[in-house]
């Protein structure tokens, strides 16, 4: 039986606690330094309270350390890696090839989707070296997934499902590091592919003006889970770790429904892997969540609808057309229902989003704080901002329980209870006169040994044999209860088989690159590891290839892809982005392996 991990993102103590309740099997969080989001640093203390929060569940914590690192940071790296192992947490995300050595061997390490996991040959390569999972390309297809797990099955696979997407296969972009000097393998990154772009061709004329040519829609594999599952992943990412606690808990909350539904459906194939079940006080809805639009991405191949040209920022759901238009308001022919402070936007006639917000709302009819100009008639409206689905989730809105059945038994000079949760079992024994009840006492003792009340667990049913006829008092009942869970907080909830990879089994040859910077090679250790010497990171030598790759390929989104039965362009190539500030960005559009190349 296969475990299914659904992974939530947490930027800090909160997130993840709320990742947990909401159905998470596991979490990753960032370190106080070192981590591809700077911006979400955590405390070691917090870390702590993460592990032994999500450990209750048989939940799992993994700690991004998955930036480029350099000589002078590898002392303090090394300290924060043995704090992290103190404090229990479960595995390591990795870029830098200097962790393999600097962590203790029984620290599992993964390897982050930023050293470009994209081929069977790389997945493997990763397994030899010692890593116990690999986060693959997002780029990647069911089938292509399916092959790299066909081609090496015993390698963890770790695919994203949920949220924002970078245009350049993840590890190798250095746009951001080129134009501002912030690095996104340092965690630095500028959102270089969130600008406004005007394309133009070899002659200078305008193909397109000053649009997010490089902004790509939100990822949305929600209806592909059992595709994924049965392609050979195990564990389901959703990205954020710079969203809020409501986000984590909505998006969380419904694809542990839709993994909950595919475990129902195939119980003897698969299972969650943590425990616990989850009530919610609200009903999950990804439309209702910030979003910039969805797509599949490349799932089952390539797509028309991946980008997401007239804006980079969030979209939200489709909640009707404007229909009339007052001079202070107007109203929205649909089924939505609206509240004051809802946040609005449409699509105006210069193809660009024009953002309002509800000042008051009666019935369908909407009076902005300051009405639009570019509001018309007919136009599709959007809600980017569910002011009632926000206070909603601002509140408690899920409680997660780990269900057990009880078993009681008289001994020869008391009784003894038994709890089990998933083959696992503990108990507690009491010494007690044995006193034969006036009535029957099963009501009375089921009710007593089920009161759980604010405990993470729920008496799912209390076993008692059918000849059982002893009174009990209740203060022994509530003694026996009290012991119990303290044995059952004992329990190591797990479905793992705790084996972990050998590190460094192969020779590790120099590498043979047209680009050699891609290695990301920052530091000495991990210069021995490659045993390259000379080959140095773009950030800190520089490079001559290209500062992207990417699979999305803006000739082919405008309808000009002849190979795929696309127009005939008649610009000449090549072509070129240019930014607001004059900086171009030339393009290269290699078709041989269907990709998109910009240099600088």
């Amino acid at each position: 039986m296969r475990a299914l991990e659904l992974l939530a993102p947490a930027k800090n103590l909160a997130c993840g606690i709320a990742a947990i309740d909401h159905g998470a099997d596991a979490v990753y969080i960032g370190a106080p330094s070192f981590g591809a989001r700077a911006a979400a640093g955590n405390s070691i203390d917090d870390i702590h309270s993460l592990c032994n929060y999500a450990h209750q569940f048989g939940a799992k914590v993994y700690v991004t350390l998955n930036t480029i690192i350099y000589d002078d940071e590898l002392e303090q790296l090394q300290q924060l890696v043995l704090s992290l192992t103190d404090v229990g947490v479960d595995a390591i995300l990795v870029q830098d090839m200097s962790l393999l050595e600097l962590c203790p061997s029984t620290l599992p390490l993964h390897a982050s989707t930023q050293t470009d996991n994209r081929t069977a040959e790389k997945v493997r390569w990763l397994q030899d070296v010692g890593f116990s999972r690999a986060v693959l390309a997002r780029e990647l297809s069911v089938d292509e997934i399916a092959a790299i797990h066909q081609e090496v099955p015993e390698m963890e696979l770790e695919v994203f499902v949920h949220g924002a997407l970078c245009v350049s296969y993840s590890g190798i972009c250095y746009a951001s590091q080129y134009c501002f000097r912030r690095s996104a393998n340092r965690g630095e990154c500028a959102q270089f592919c969130r600008m406004k772009f005007s394309l133009f061709d070899a002659n200078g004329m305008e193909i397109e003006h000053e649009r997010y040519l490089l902004s790509l829609k939100d990822m949305n594999q929600s209806e592909n889970l059992l595709e994924l599952i049965e392609a050979g992943a195990s564990s389901f990412k959703i990205e954020g770790r710079l969203k809020d606690v409501p986000y984590v808990k909505n998006v969380t909350a419904a694809y542990s429904e839709k993994l909950n539904e595919i475990v129902r459906r195939y119980p003897d194939k698969y299972c969650r892997a943590s425990f616990g079940q989850c009530v919610y006080s609200f009903k999950p809805d990804l439309r209702r969540t910030f979003n910039r639009g969805y797509t599949s991405y490349f799932a089952h191949g390539r797509q028309s609808d991946i980008a997401s040209f007239d804006t980079p920022k969030a979209i939200g759901e489709f909640v009707g057309t404007v229909k009339e238009i007052r001079h202070d308001s107007f109203n929205v022919a649909g089924v939505s229902s609206f509240t004051n402070g809802d946040g609005l936007c449409f699509l105006n006639a210069d193809r660009q989003f024009e953002g309002l917000r509800a000042n008051r709302v009666v019935g369908n009819r909407i009076y902005p704080y300051r009405m639009p100009k570019g509001l018309r008639p007919g136009m599709s409206l959007f809600r980017n901002n569910d002011q009632e689905f926000e206070r909603i989730l601002s509140k408690p809105s899920a409680q997660r329980k780990i269900p057990v059945s009880m078993s009681l038994r008289a001994t020869e000079d008391g009784f003894s209870l038994y709890a089990t949760i998933h083959h696992q079992t503990c108990s507690v024994k009491i010494s007690q006169e044995h006193q034969i009840a006036q009535k029957s006492p099963r009501e009375n003792i089921i009710r007593q040994l089920t009161k759980l009340g604010d405990t993470i667990y729920t008496c799912s049913e209390v076993e008692i044999p059918s000849d059982f006829n002893f009174f009990i008092p209740n203060s022994v009942l509530s003694e026996m209860r009290r012991l119990l869970v303290d044995q059952l907080c004992q329990l190591k909830l797990t479905h793992d088989s705790g084996s972990i990879p050998l590190r460094g089994r192969n020779e590790i040859s120099s590498p043979d690159d047209p680009y050699p910077y891609l290695y990301n090679i920052s530091n000495h250790l991990s210069q021995k590891f490659y045993n390259a010497e000379g080959l140095t990171a773009y950030e800190l030598n520089g490079g001559d290839g290209p500062l992207m790759q990417c699979r999305h390929c803006i000739r082919y989104s405008l309808g000009y892809c002849v190979r795929r039965g696309g127009k005939h362009p008649e610009w000449k190539e090549p072509l070129y982005l240019q930014l607001g500030d004059g900086r171009r960005f030339q393009l290269e559009f290699d078709c041989k392996n269907c990709q998109m190349n910009v240099y600088a």
